[in-house]
């Protein structure tokens, strides 16, 4: 599987980038699957639903599933993390998965920029970011692409991991 990420600082256009390089991507006929970094504690389950009871109960693993998605989830239990290499293993087989967030893991990324938010380039600093989606001009070494240009993020993305042009299904 190809991995390429999008990251940058705290509501830098992340989430709304991912968002729409997926409909971009999967529109042109790519298989598109994401991998989403939190910094706080995440729970998709709802307390009083069976499976939230199982968890509570102990289960190391509760598996969810419907006529319309499936749904895993693994309590760690106090184990670390697991790293992103672990997590992208687990995934099925696609064209691309996108990354967002991960700033320090060493995949390919596209910064995702807005100079209103007063933070810096984590370009400067970083090789592993190949462009940035900024909502300004800026003067970089690598391309520069505006942050609301899907299409040409997408091109750029898609050339980086040698998927070409595929018709739309």
């Amino acid at each position: 599987m190809k991995v390429y990420g999008v990251t940058g600082w705290k509501n830098a256009g992340k989430t709304g980038l991912v968002e729409r390089l997926v409909a971009e991507i999967t529109g042109r006929g790519f298989r598109v699957s994401t991998v989403k970094h939190a910094h706080h504690a995440v729970d998709v389950d709802q307390p009083g639903t069976d499976s939230h009871r199982h968890r509570t109960a102990g289960a190391s693993e509760v598996l969810l599933a419907s006529s319309r998605r499936i749904a895993l989830m693994q309590e760690l239990r106090g184990a670390p993390e697991p790293p992103l290499d672990d997590l992208l293993a687990r995934l099925s087989p696609v064209d691309l998965v996108l990354v967002e967030g991960y700033k320090r893991a060493r995949h390919p990324k596209v910064e995702a920029f807005r100079a209103q938010r007063g933070n810096p380039l984590i370009a400067a600093d970083d090789p592993t970011i190949r462009a940035v989606a900024s909502d300004t001009p800026l003067d970089l070494d690598r391309p520069v692409f505006d942050l609301n240009d899907t299409p040409a993020i997408a091109d750029f993305i898609l050339a980086e991991v040698g998927l070409g042009p595929r018709p739309s299904p």
